[in-house]
């Protein structure tokens, strides 16, 4: 039995085993910090939102009540989501459907400028002109 490998006991550790414990908890303290800030800073601006907006969705002019509200939501017009005035001047209400294409419109928008911006140069625009002959041939 000399050459069996060592077996751990029931419920110890490795010292790799720890490192990667501390590590995978250190990432879930972090991103649930993370979701709380969003969600609390998001519950602020998404109140004020309903309160200054009516509550019909800007795009669709879909209609809201206390019963459906949660379908509607505040999307930032310039895309930043620090930018939260007041006035709510940076704010519109859109059903969840409408704010879905808005971000897909706009990802859309950033790739076509990624695309632009890394074409190669256009290439000459053609000079055959294919009615150059065309009054002699009606000549005939």
């Amino acid at each position: 039995m000399a050459n069996n490998p060592p077996y751990k006991k029931k419920g110890t550790t490795t010292k790799l085993n720890k490192t990667t414990d501390q590590r995978n908890s250190a990432m879930e303290r972090i991103v649930s910090m993370a979701r709380s800030d969003n969600d609390s800073r998001a519950a602020g601006y998404r109140e004020k939102s309903l309160r200054i907006h009516p509550h019909v969705c800007a795009k669709c002019g879909r209609e809201f009540s206390q019963d459906n509200l949660t379908e509607l939501t505040v999307h930032h017009k310039d895309h930043n989501h620090d930018n939260n005035p007041e006035d709510g001047s940076n704010w519109e209400n859109l059903c969840i459907y409408c704010h879905d294409n808005e971000h897909s419109r706009y990802t859309e928008f950033l790739a076509s400028e990624r695309q632009t911006l890394e074409k190669e140069e256009e290439p000459e625009a053609a000079t055959h002109n294919p009615f150059a002959d065309l009054g002699k041939l009606l000549n005939k």
